[in-house]
C-alpha cells in the first residue's frame, strides 16, 4: 500500500509530494502518481531528503533522458565527475566560481529555449541555502494564456519569436557569444508564442526570455510593445508560486508550461544547488 501524498502548495501551481524515499528506487505505482501530479501541478516539491549526485541522476532518469546543461560563461562543466549536472551557486574557491548565476536576481525565463528542442523539465536540489533571500518563483503559462483577452489571443496566433542565446538569466554573456544590440539580429531558435504541451494537448504561452526577444516579421517597436504586454501579463502574482527553500528541498518543474525566476540574496552568504534537466522535444505550435 502506497503512502505517497500530494499536497497543493498554491492555487496557480505547485504541490508537495511526501511518503516516498527518493534515495531508493521509486515503486512503479508511486512513479505513476508522481507523473500525474506533475502533469496537474507543474511544479513538485520533495522536502528534506538528502541525495548524493548519483542518486539525483537516478531520480531524474525516471522522467526521461538526461539533457546536459547549456554552455556556461567558463566554458567547462562545473562538476568534472558529473558533466551532465549543472551547479547553481555564488560560492568561489579562490577566484574560481564553482557554479553559475551568482547571487543577483535571475529574471523570469524558461530554460534553454534558445535551442530547437528545449528541456522538458528540471530538478533543483538545495545543498546550501542563505538564511534569507534566494527564493525561486514559478508562473503558470497555461493560466497566462487562458486569461489573455480574446483579441490578444487572436493577435499572437501563429506568430514566432527569436529566443536569444547570447545571455543567461542573470544577464551574463555566454562564452563565445558577442553582445547583441538589435534583437532582430539575435542568434537562437525561433519558437511560436503559443505552443501546445505535448502531453496535455493544452495551449501555453511560450516566451523564453524577454531580453533580445523579437517577434518575426514585425516592426521592432511594435514587437517590443506586444512582448512587454505579454510579459507583464505572464508575471502576474495570481499565476505564481514562490518556493522558500529549506535544506535538501528538491524541486521538479515543467519547463514547457512555466516560467521561473530567483530573488537576489546576500553575496556574503553561501547558496549551492545542483541541477539536472530532462531532454525535451521540438516545440509544437498552437494552430
Amino acid at each position: 500500500m502506497t503512502t505517497l501524498k500530494v499536497h497543493k502548495l498554491a492555487d496557480a501551481l505547485g504541490a508537495e509530494i511526501s511518503g516516498v524515499d527518493l534515495s531508493k528506487p521509486i515503486a512503479k505505482e508511486d512513479l505513476a502518481q508522481i507523473l500525474n501530479a506533475w502533469k496537474e501541478h507543474l511544479v513538485l516539491r520533495f522536502r528534506g531528503r538528502e541525495l548524493s549526485d548519483p542518486q539525483l541522476l537516478d531520480v531524474t532518469r525516471n522522467f526521461g533522458e538526461i539533457d546536459p546543461p547549456g554552455p556556461n560563461s567558463y566554458g567547462k562543466p562545473f562538476l568534472a565527475d558529473f558533466p551532465e549536472m549543472n551547479v547553481i551557486s555564488n560560492i568561489k574557491v579562490g577566484d574560481q566560481a564553482i557554479g553559475g548565476l551568482g547571487d543577483g536576481e535571475a529574471s523570469w525565463h524558461a530554460d534553454m529555449t534558445y535551442i530547437e528542442n528545449p528541456p522538458k523539465g528540471s530538478f533543483l536540489h538545495a545543498l546550501e541555502i542563505p538564511k534569507e533571500g534566494g527564493n525561486t518563483s514559478w508562473s503558470n503559462m497555461y493560466l497566462a494564456y487562458q486569461t489573455l483577452p480574446d483579441a490578444l489571443k487572436k493577435e499572437i496566433k501563429g506568430l514566432k519569436a527569436i529566443h536569444d542565446s547570447t545571455y543567461n538569466s542573470a544577464g551574463m554573456i555566454r562564452k563565445g557569444m558577442k553582445d547583441v544590440t538589435d534583437p532582430r539580429e539575435a542568434p537562437g531558435a525561433h519558437h511560436p508564442l503559443v505552443s501546445v504541451h505535448p502531453e496535455t494537448g493544452l495551449p501555453t504561452l511560450f516566451l523564453g526570455r524577454r531580453r533580445n526577444s523579437y517577434i518575426l516579421g514585425m516592426d521592432l517597436e511594435a514587437s517590443n510593445q506586444l512582448l512587454d504586454e505579454l510579459w507583464d501579463h505572464a508575471a502576474k502574482p495570481e499565476f505564481t508560486f514562490t518556493q522558500i527553500w529549506q535544506l535538501h528541498d528538491l524541486i521538479l518543474w515543467d519547463n514547457r508550461c512555466t516560467l521561473h525566476r530567483r530573488d537576489s540574496f546576500d553575496p556574503n552568504a553561501r547558496r549551492l544547488m545542483h541541477r539536472t534537466q530532462i531532454k525535451g522535444s521540438s516545440v509544437i505550435p498552437f494552430e
